[in-house]
Parts: C-alpha cells; structure tokens; sequence
C-alpha cells in the first residue's frame, strides 16, 4: 500500500516500509520511523544515504512508491533546507526573508526572530550576516507559523563548533516551549549524539536505530563512519552550570555574561563507553549533562532488508 493517509494524534508523522524509487532505482526504501510531539529523531548517514529523501517523503514533499506515509490532519511543517537559493544581487533583510514564502504578521515576525535571538538584525541584509545569524534566520522563518514539526536539513552548516553547540541548544530549547516534533539531518556526530532522542542510520535502508549510546555502540553505525564514529563511543551526559543564550553568549552560574565559556568552567562529562572500557568521567573545561534513557538497539543487517519500529 502507498500513499498519505491520517493518523493517530499520538504521532505527528508515520512511516511505514516506505521507499522512493527513481528511474529504477531505490533511493531508499523499507522506512519505518515516526515523530511524536516533542520528540527529536535525527537522520544520519552517509552522503548520498536517502537522508534528506527520507525527510521529504515524510512531509509529503515526495511521494513514497512503497509503503505507507502517515500524518496528522493539518500539520503544519517548518522547514529549513540544506541549500537555500538567494539572489544575492538584490537586497533582502531578514524581515523580508521571514515573508518570502509565506504571510506573516509584523508581530509573528518580531516574536521568531526573538525566540532564536536575532530580533536586533531584523533590517540587516541577509548577505551580511554571518554562517551562524544566517542559519538563524532561516531557522526563525521556520518556526514563525508555529509548526508541529521542524524538518532541519543540516541546520549548523557554515557553523563553527561553539557555534553548532550553541544552535543545537537553541533547537532543544524550541522543541522545549512549543513541543513541536523534530526531525534532524545532521552530519555532526558528536553533538548530534547528544542533542537527540532517537538516532536512526541510513544507508539507502535503516541500518540501525535506537537511542544515541545503543546506536553508537552499534556494529553497523562504526562500519558506516568508521573512525569518525570511535569519538561517539564516548556518549555522554552534560551537568550545566552555565546557559548559551539564543544570541550565542554565555550565561555563568555567577550571573556574569561572556562571549565565551570561563577557562575555568569546570566542563566533567560521565562518559558511557563500552564494556571492555568500562565508565569514567573526564575533566574537560565546563560541565554538561544530559540523561539518555537505556534502550535496546534494533538493527537490520545490510543483506537483510529487515526492518524493525
């Protein structure tokens, strides 16, 4: 059976053994994967994996040729692309980026930008800002309706690191206050692990899934990113004592606001490695914490095509 048909208000999107062929050949295929409210489920996966494909055929931008596509009636999507086409000859500011696309109140504006910490540059040209005011911008388009659920291809793109961390948290923050469901296309691993609630890896089929200490632990995860991937063996929880604000400062547990963590922020991460390792904690400049929950992994053998939700 193919197709978009309702769904239960318990999921905001369902997919089921769903696939996208073209000219005889799979893109991907055997989908199962769903997002409920407030849930964040990142894609990851090699270039070229059915990620993006797999994203678009879940909110209906591309037809499944197999399998069956559920959503909730009405969804409303937010959606911030991998490749974003600006004439950059013509002068575009931010709140006009905002309204490209859709109509939208002067007040819907000014309260997206605000919510992911730009408001100030809301009359600055798009071409001037940077990687991260950018990525920023696009981000507050897609959330200026309210949507149910945010699809984020790549979403810290042209990011540096403290960047990404500060975008990932801004992200978490968003699905915090509206409880919107999230679905993430991410190449980062490292922070990517940590930021989510559900991990599924592509590679033209979902070769495993799981939470992010079950799927980092997971044969067909290492084979896939190979050395990329030892550093995520490391899963670990974060115990703040200081806030990265929506505009990318740093809010200390002394009150005091910086561009940047303290040296001596005391960063200590319980890391979750393997059995022959055993668990330690390591001293690394300030200190975070997030809880992943045990999981059993369910993985599918390449040569399989088995796939289990």
């Amino acid at each position: 059976m193919t197709g978009s048909t309702p769904i239960s208000s318990s999921h905001l999107v369902r997919l089921e053994g769903a696939g996208i062929q073209r000219n005889g050949r799979w893109l991907v295929r055997g989908v199962d994967l769903s997002v409920a409210p407030g849930e964040i489920v990142t894609l990851i996966g090699p270039n070229g994996s059915g990620k993006s494909t797999t994203a678009k055929m879940a909110i209906g931008v591309l037809s499944a040729n197999e399998g069956t596509v559920k959503r909730k009636p009405g969804l409303k999507v937010g959606y911030v692309p991998q490749k974003l086409s600006v004439d950059w000859t013509m002068p575009l500011t931010v709140r006009r980026l905002l309204s490209l696309t859709q109509r939208l109140k002067a007040s819907e504006i000014e309260a997206a930008l605000d919510a992911v910490g730009i408001a100030h540059l809301a009359g600055a040209e798009v071409q001037h800002l940077s990687g991260g005011e950018f990525q920023r911008a696009l981000l507050a388009r897609a959330i200026a309706r309210q949507p149910d659920i945010l699809v984020l291809d790549e979403p810290v793109q042209g990011v540096d690191f403290s960047g990404e961390i500060a975008l990932y948290e801004l992200i978490t923050s968003i699905r915090d206050k509206s409880q919107c469901g999230i679905l993430l296309i991410s190449h980062d691993l490292h922070v990517v692990m940590a930021a989510t609630d559900t991990v599924i890896c592509l590679n033209g089929h979902v070769c495993c899934r799981g939470t992010p200490a079950a799927v980092s632990r997971s044969p067909e995860y290492m084979r896939l990113f190979g050395g990329k991937a030892a550093g995520t063996l490391a899963v670990y929880s974060h115990d703040h004592d200081h806030t990265h604000l929506p505009d990318g400062r740093v809010l200390h547990a002394d009150g005091s606001v910086t561009d940047h963590c303290h040296p001596d922020d005391g960063h200590h991460h319980a890391h979750d490695h393997d059995n022959d390792h055993g668990a330690h904690a390591s001293h690394h400049g300030h200190r975070h914490e997030h809880e992943h929950a045990p999981s059993s992994l369910k993985t599918s053998p390449e040569g399989t095509h088995h796939h289990v939700r």
